[in-house]
């Protein structure tokens, strides 16, 4: 089953080495992400959507992790003249399960086949909806499997998830070996954010290898303030700029708007920032690297089996996809790094693949400081 989908992220991540989500790579002009050339809303010719999309917290164009998720719905549709549209559910970031629920209705009533779901929150609504509408699959991106009260498998909901500690280590690894010293991480979800915590407890102990390997001292200051809502805020923009001002060098920005914010900050202090989710190096020359997952591909992945007759394979299950995967990694081509080579980081990954580098997947809200990396609690 993960073979295939192996074989897909691992041609999309070589080809990323060498055309980046629109950015530059090495002084050349390389190609824009195929799924900016495809609309985000479309009309079908009988009113009926046969994919739909549900998003997350957050705009969808967050050019993070509601859009790398619905580009992957969007390059299935074109690719096999299907229809398709996203629904963003009522009361935006204070939508509660009902309004995800009625969205997720909306979709099958318009005639979805496929039901493509974003983020954690969206568990409780996907077991309201998958009952009710048996005949339809559901795909729980960042989730787990499904199951009535009884205990009962839904078999009509497929969960993805990613190894985001090992894009985070990668992230980490890779700014230490750069030269940096002073690191911050600022988290979406409050804390609450299994995905979230992931990267960044990932994040901490990449830097404290890297840091353990050159033999100098780390600091990073660690906060989950303003990024409840996922969204763009001039409070996360002033703690940002307060941080570089104080001399933190690059924010991983964990948490798909909040990026404006803190690139905003970035660019005003003369600072840097690491992209989460997709590169986002073309949004901003702060950009150092982006800790990414392969959210499009994956949707594809799983979009696809429900029309190629494999449903079976992952329905009622979870794919718990990473570096083995080749579904995490950097930008190599789009990264500005300079004191870490390509070769360095290849062979850290292969590390990672074999198991010789071992990260710790736990759901931490504040890493411990470590024997190189003293982890700064912003609360």
């Amino acid at each position: 089953m993960k073979k295939t989908l192996a074989l897909l992220l691992a041609l999309v991540m070589v080809l990323s080495l060498f055309a980046g989500c629109g950015g530059k790579g090495k002084g050349e002009e390389v190609a824009g992400n195929p799924a900016d050339a495809i609309a985000d809303e479309m009309t079908s010719a009988d009113g009926k959507y046969q994919i739909a999309f549900i998003t997350d917290v957050g705009a969808l164009k967050d050019q993070g992790f509601n859009e790398g998720t619905y580009n992957g719905v969007k390059l299935f549709a074109n690719d096999n003249n299907k229809s398709y549209k996203y629904y963003q559910p009522a009361n935006g970031d204070q939508a509660t399960d009902g309004d995800r629920a009625d969205a997720m209705k909306l979709a099958c009533d318009n005639g979805a086949e496929v039901v493509v779901a974003a983020g954690f929150m969206q568990g409780n609504a996907l077991i309201e909806a998958a009952q009710a509408y048996p005949d339809v699959k559901f795909i729980f991106i960042d989730g787990w499997p499904l199951a009535t009260e009884d205990g009962t498998v839904l078999t009509n909901v497929a969960a993805i998830a990613f190894r985001e500690e090992q894009a985070g280590y990668l992230a980490g690894y890779a700014a230490v070996m750069d030269g940096y010293t002073k690191l911050g991480f600022s988290g979406g979800g409050a804390g609450t954010n299994p995905a979230c915590c992931r990267y960044g407890y990932g994040f901490v102990q990449g830097a404290e290898a890297a840091a353990a390997a050159k033999n100098v001292n780390v600091e990073v200051k660690y906060s989950w303030l303003y990024g409840g809502s996922f969204q763009a805020s001039s409070e996360l923009q002033t703690m940002a700029s307060g941080w570089y001002q104080n001399g933190t060098e690059a924010i991983f920005a964990c948490g798909g708007s909040m990026f404006a914010s803190i690139s905003a900050a970035a660019a005003a202090e003369d600072a840097k920032v690491i992209g989460v989710d997709v590169d986002q190096s073309s949004q901003s020359a702060t950009v150092i690297t982006s800790a990414m997952k392969g959210l499009a591909e994956a949707t594809v992945w799983a979009i696809s089996k429900n029309y190629d007759g494999t449903w079976s394979e992952i329905g009622g299950s979870l794919a718990t996809l990473g570096a083995t995967d080749k579904a995490v990694g950097l930008p190599t081509a789009t990264w500005s790094l300079e004191g870490w080579t390509v070769e360095e980081y290849e062979a850290l990954f292969a590390d990672i693949v074999s198991g010789k580098v071992e990260i710790d997947d736990t759901t931490v809200e504040y890493p411990e400081s470590t024997a190189h990396v003293t982890v700064v609690p912003v609360k």
